[in-house]
């Protein structure tokens, strides 16, 4: 079904390109109910889908790379990483089921996908979004056991029971978002003043109920746990070099390195995802409700949006074993045989 509404997002432009109706001011001219549209130069409206089409594919691009590179080497097949791996299916469903209808809605400030679609594109959004919130947490519980309990993580943490928490994880968020779009979900066009409009509102007390379950409390969780993992990182370097200098030897770089360097790692993954998912908040925060008629509330939804795009480009930026996967999807030596097998740590 998204696959043919964004044909359809495609189709819709193309057609506004090219026929009388491009000038005029309402949605569906032939309706006289039909809500205004938002008139622009042909120019920038080509220049902002455009804009929207590049960052929905190199979202969908990048994050689809990290998914084949975790599940294609078996040397990266590691709980954290498929947690980051699942984490990158919500980047990409955000990417390709998400972006472009939200693209063409605030460029045109019309809704041509219909009632049902109406429905569906919010509560998809809210799903993924809080989907990839849980992941961040189970990441933070990932870390902090990897570092802090070791032992507890060597022999109790492992790839099925990390599927296992994942599952859970979607589950819940799918439950969750039912819970909180109910009402959109039976009738979603109860806000819409005129044709071709599609409002969602969260009342005040939803939206506060809402903060505390998936952002403050959330939050509380993952800057606890990364604070324990910080100090038990420089507690373990400070030990290493300490012994090091007892000995009058060099600590092994590997052990003096890795595990800090992937807590710091992963904290810049999780702050920069903090970062971009805290201005949605802020309409709970002011005592308002939440509603896609604000006029600030594209750039909210925005933030929130690009977030999906930046994770991978910090995979890039900080994992060695991406950059090295990228290079061998790219010159196809993936379909080499035993090529699953390639050290790539």
């Amino acid at each position: 079904m998204y696959l043919c509404s964004l044909v359809c997002v495609c189709s819709l432009l193309l057609s506004s390109l090219i026929d009388d109706t491009w000038g005029s001011e309402f949605c569906f001219p032939n309706l006289n109910s039909s809500c205004r549209r938002l008139l622009r130069p042909r120019s920038e409206t080509l220049l902002l889908y455009t804009l929207v089409a590049s960052v929905s594919l190199l979202t969908v691009v990048l994050n689809l790379l990290v998914i084949i590179s975790i599940s294609h080497f078996r040397q990266l097949h590691t709980p954290t990483n498929t947690l980051l791996q699942s984490m990158a299916v919500c980047d990409m469903g955000l990417g390709l089921l998400v972006m472009p209808v939200e693209g063409q809605h605030y460029i045109e400030k019309c809704w041509l996908l219909g009632r049902i679609m109406c429905a569906l594109s919010p509560y998809v959004l809210y799903c993924l979004g809080a989907s990839a919130l849980g992941h961040i947490v189970l990441i933070s519980i990932d870390r902090y056991l990897t570092i802090c309990n070791p032992l507890i993580y060597c022999s109790k943490v492992t790839v099925t029971k990390v599927k296992i928490c994942i599952c859970v994880c979607w589950t819940c968020s799918i439950i969750y978002n039912v819970l909180l779009l109910i009402h959109h979900l039976v009738q979603p066009d109860r806000f819409n003043s005129c044709y071709g409009e599609c409002v969602v509102v969260i009342s005040q007390m939803f939206a506060t109920a809402d903060l505390f379950i998936t952002f403050i409390g959330p939050c509380t969780v993952i800057v606890v746990l990364y604070i324990r993992v910080f100090v038990a990182a420089l507690s373990q370097i400070h030990a290493i070099q300490s012994q090091a200098a007892a000995t009058k030897a060099r600590a092994a770089p590997t052990a003096r390195k890795s595990q800090p360097k992937a807590a710091r790692t992963l904290g810049i993954l999780i702050a920069v995802f903090v970062i971009c998912f805290c201005p949605y908040f802020y309409p709970a925060l002011a005592g308002i409700e939440t509603s896609t008629s604000l006029s600030y509330y594209p750039i909210l939804n925005w933030l929130w949006l690009l977030n999906s795009c930046f994770n991978p480009l910090i995979y890039a930026m900080f994992y060695p074993w991406f950059r090295k996967a990228i290079k061998l999807i790219i010159t196809l030596r993936i379909l080499q045989n035993n090529c699953r097998e390639v050290k790539i740590l």
